[in-house]
């Protein structure tokens, strides 16, 4: 089986968030299975080709509504996947980073929907490689499953099956109206679309025109089919349900691991983390400028400022504990002004027991995954979540809300000898949930030191690689094509 995946993001090229860590990393896994996986994604101007060692492939002319535009298309392999970049100012190519303007990003991710339909098929022409799926992700792609059903009476387009994977359904390219017909598109003439006034939504257009529908976790899966989660296009997901999967995403192991991580003061493995990990600890407390003591919990937040992730509920809950508690939280992240504030003024309050550090810095990341003891995640909503995964690994616990991918990957304390547990999860959207919680947590900190370790233990032997679900991507492939057939 050959599959093209298709996105604004892939790590280690171009990375916001979680979905360059998917498309970066599941192509490999799935070769390791047999499937011919590649990926394709926009040539951003900040990519280094040296470093990564991208070579120029072919290039061609696009016609387009607004003019012709010179494609040029470069390569390079990686876990053994190719991976094409596509430039074509001014689209893409001279840019520092991978998002812009609103107006500005639907008017070039549109472009880059039809220049990749040009792609595949000079791909199919000069190399002889024609994909059997088309795997789109998000809505900067979601217009291929349309574009591919649009050239339908193309023996060559009608045999290609499309996938689309839903990693936040929030950002849907929605009002896409008026760039769509700039661009010279055809009219979206589904009729749940039509009826739902869904024709000008990129994402739901994806949901419509794909033969089968994924998302990130099997929790999210169900939370999208109501108008909380969904949004606008829960009606379209309810619709098509029976083509929807949930399959959790993995993790890269050999790149998470702390037994050979390069950032680590001292590695470690969950044979021997009591003794090695608290020297991760102590660095981590130096190096935030805090107290170095062992004894002190540590509380480790790494995520992107944002309302989504909870911290309205949060901060309030953390200032209320390090007003009382002996307590220390270390903050890695960047993002909404007012939550970027929140923990500045947080570390201003309390010097000696919070530093905040209003950033993304991956060495650092990977530092507080392996020196915290308590991993902080508490989203309102979360479609899979990386972060709890990559704490577990690292032996800290994560405390998140049950919701989408966090209540399929983290199992609650049995509030005993932890016969069961791989960390403390609430329900509530409420600042005395998360309070009540974290006091819980430390409470079991200080006091079952054993159970402590027996659930650190245990969550450092979750086995979040990609195998299981690279499996489950490819029924989801056959399904697609058995779809199609039918």
């Amino acid at each position: 089986m050959k599959v093209l995946l298709a996105s604004a993001e892939a790590a280690p090229f171009a990375k916001v968030g979680g979905l360059a860590d998917v498309v970066g990393s599941l192509p490999a896994a799935l070769g390791r299975l047999g499937v011919d996986a590649r990926v394709v994604i926009p040539g951003y101007g900040f990519i280094d080709h040296v470093e990564h060692q991208i070579e120029p492939l072919f290039s061609f002319d696009l016609r387009h509504r607004l003019g012709v535009n010179e494609v040029k298309v470069f390569c390079c392999r990686r876990d053994n996947t190719a991976f094409y970049l596509l430039q074509s100012p001014p689209y893409f190519g001279s840019e520092g980073e991978v998002y812009s303007r609103w107006d500005w990003d639907m008017e070039r991710f549109i472009y880059f929907n039809q220049a990749l339909m040009a792609f595949i098929a000079q791909l199919n022409s000069q190399t002889g490689w024609l994909p059997d799926v088309l795997h789109a992700n998000d809505w900067h792609t979601s217009l291929l499953p349309f574009l591919i059903r649009d050239h339908g009476d193309d023996d060559s387009w009608g045999r290609l099956a499309a996938v689309i994977s839903i990693h936040n359904i929030a950002y849907q390219g929605k009002d896409a109206g008026g760039f769509l017909w700039q661009a010279g598109m055809h009219g979206r003439h589904d009729p749940d679309l039509l009826e739902l006034g869904l024709t000008d939504n990129l994402l739901g257009i994806g949901i419509a025109y794909s033969d089968m529908v994924s998302t990130v976790s099997p929790r999210y899966a169900e939370e999208i089919k109501y108008g909380y989660t969904g949004y606008e296009l829960a009606p379209l997901i309810a619709r098509r349900a029976d083509r929807l999967r949930g399959i959790l995403n993995g993790l890269d192991v050999a790149s998470w691991d702390p037994a050979g991580d390069p950032n680590l003061v001292v590695n470690f493995s969950a044979e021997d983390f009591e003794r090695k990990r608290p020297h991760n600890k102590r660095y981590l407390q130096s190096f935030s400028r805090l107290p170095v003591d062992v004894d002190i919990p540590l509380v480790g937040i790494v995520s992107r400022l944002a309302a989504q992730k909870g911290f309205d509920l949060a901060l309030p809950a953390l200032r209320n504990i390090l007003a009382r508690r002996d307590l220390q939280v270390v903050v890695l992240g960047a993002g909404e002004p007012d939550l970027e504030y929140a923990f500045w003024r947080l570390d201003q309050d309390f010097g000696d027991k919070a530093s905040a550090f209003l950033q993304f810095e991956g060495a650092l990341a990977q530092q507080i995954y392996a020196g915290c003891d308590i991993f902080l995640m508490p989203s309102h909503f979360e479609p899979c979540g990386m972060g709890q995964m990559m704490a577990m690994r690292y032996g800290a616990l994560p405390l998140v809300r049950e919701t989408g991918g966090l209540a399929d990957t983290v199992e609650n304390y049995d509030d005993g000898e932890a016969d069961a547990g791989t960390g403390f999860v609430f329900q509530w959207q409420e600042r005395e949930a998360v309070e009540g919680t974290l006091n819980w947590a430390l409470d079991v900190y200080e006091e079952k030191p054993a159970a402590w370790r027996r659930m650190q233990g245990r969550a450092m032997r979750r086995d979040f690689s990609w195998t299981n679900s690279a499996g489950d991507y490819i029924e989801l492939y056959e399904q697609a094509c058995a779809n199609l057939r039918a």
